[in-house]
């Protein structure tokens, strides 16, 4: 059983920056694939980015790419989403999911999750 905690949500205006931060434990962190999910009420889960466990694939949604920068550090069994450029759309709360089963991308893949951390873009 892994266990997952994020961290780093809050009111943030247009063009602001906020980082996440996903701290995991139960098991050993290095085999998992690790993403970052967002999720508007009504709304389906939509993946923003993913990180595979050697740090040298990832992933980013074609809405956040340039804008958002995922990285995990193993030695601390955390991964984090850089979240520059915020934009009204990137309201959501978001969540971190760990992962043995490809593809990465699908939300419906992710076996474990954390309890989600809200972000709203604001004036």
């Amino acid at each position: 059983q892994v266990q997952l905690v994020e961290s780093g949500g809050g009111l943030v205006q247009p063009g602001g920056s906020l980082r996440l931060s996903c701290a995991a434990s139960g098991r050993t962190f290095s085999p998992y694939a690790m993403g970052w999910f967002r999720q508007d009420p009504g709304k389906e889960r939509e993946v923003v980015a993913a990180i595979r466990w050697n740090n040298e694939n990832t992933y980013y949604a074609a809405s956040v790419k340039g804008r958002f920068t995922i990285s995990r550090d193993n030695a601390k069994n955390t991964v984090y989403l850089q979240m520059n450029s915020l934009k009204p759309e990137d309201t959501a709360v978001y969540y971190c999911g760990a992962t043995m089963r490809p593809p990465y991308t699908q939300y419906k893949n992710y076996d474990y999750w954390g309890q989600g951390t809200q972000v709203t873009v604001s004036s």
